[in-house]
């Protein structure tokens, strides 16, 4: 077992307590707010704990950030091409999806790619779709998006905008890798 820090890990646990101290919150506060223990949040700002999906998924809502801004770093940086290997790359330790961030920060559409394994199942709160414009386009094999009640059976090409927050569950029920892009946008100040 390796005693290495993922240094992902390590930004996403600083920007959650940097999150929570410009609110002046208290590690209770933050955990009434989203839903999520103490001790995990602890755990997080630490760079102990790799958050699942449906973690950053609470916690976001809980600021009424995205989740993007909660896993890239706030920079100044001024390039235009962002290579993809410099691009941030997040593991859920949950369910094996994978999360990277097409744009950068700054720009005003969030722009990502996700890679959601065969079988994974990964719920959002709806308080994670306040204040955010969002479009899903599936890119490559079949996802199945439950928007509250609905249910949108989507396949390569297909695109949904997301209306009103609602609890979502992105889905896939099949054998292989969905890989699609969420697409979004800040719809009024928090």
């Amino acid at each position: 077992m390796s005693n290495m820090v993922d240094p992902l890990v390590e930004r996403i646990g600083a920007r959650i307590r940097a999150e929570r101290d410009r609110r002046r919150w208290t590690l209770a506060e933050l955990a009434e707010e989203s839903g999520v223990s103490r001790a995990m949040i602890h755990r997080i700002e630490r760079g102990e704990s790799n958050p699942t999906a449906v973690v950053l998924g609470k916690l976001s809502a809980a600021f009424r950030l995205s989740v993007a801004t909660l896993l890239d770093p706030e920079d100044t940086r001024t390039e235009r091409v962002r290579r993809t290997d410099s691009a941030p790359l997040w593991h859920d330790p949950g369910t094996g999806y994978t999360r990277r961030q097409v744009s950068a920060p700054g720009f005003p559409a969030e722009v990502a790619e996700i890679r959601l394994p065969a079988g994974a199942e990964v719920p959002y709160p709806a308080a994670a779709f306040a204040f955010h414009r969002q479009t899903v386009w599936v890119l490559d094999g079949h996802l199945t998006f439950h928007e509250g009640d609905t249910v949108h059976e989507l396949g390569a090409g297909d695109a949904v905008e997301l209306g009103p927050p609602a609890p979502c569950v992105f889905v896939n029920a099949t054998a292989r890798e969905c890989r699609y892009a969420v697409v979004l946008v800040r719809d009024e100040a928090p």
